[in-house]
């Protein structure tokens, strides 16, 4: 799987501790939980520009996975909904190809924790192909 060995050589996928699993219904992206990820402490809550990074790298290793390495995908512009806190427990995510065109690609990716039909975040974005 290009994408798994991928996400070893990017330095931020590398630090979240971010890792890939192939299921059934395509990759899944598992973002491991840590005290440091923590943004706020009352609550805890992790923090939103850690979900938010890590939904735009799960759509641009989905990009990737689904043209085989071919192309290495730019982001446009990227999107977040923040649904609900994403608690101190570890956070998948998912990505699905929306629009591939020849030279952009729009792509939809979600995140949750315990149930993947509630999820914690969504992110939508235009790539640059």
């Amino acid at each position: 799987m290009v994408v798994k060995n991928l996400v070893q050589t990017i330095p931020y996928a590398r630090f979240l501790g971010i890792s890939v699993e192939r299921s059934s219904s395509g990759l899944v992206f598992v973002l491991p939980f840590r005290d440091q990820l923590v943004g706020n402490a009352n609550l805890p809550a992790i923090h939103g520009g850690v979900i938010g990074a890590f939904l735009e790298l799960t759509a641009i290793l989905q990009l990737i996975d689904d043209n085989e390495g071919a192309r290495v995908a730019r982001p446009i512009n990227f999107g977040i909904d923040f649904l609900r806190s994403a608690g101190p427990r570890d956070t998948r995510a998912r990505a699905e190809i929306v629009k591939l065109g020849r030279r952009v690609a729009n792509v939809r990716a979600i995140a949750w924790q315990q149930d993947e039909h509630k999820p914690v975040a969504a992110g939508n974005g235009k790539f640059l192909l």
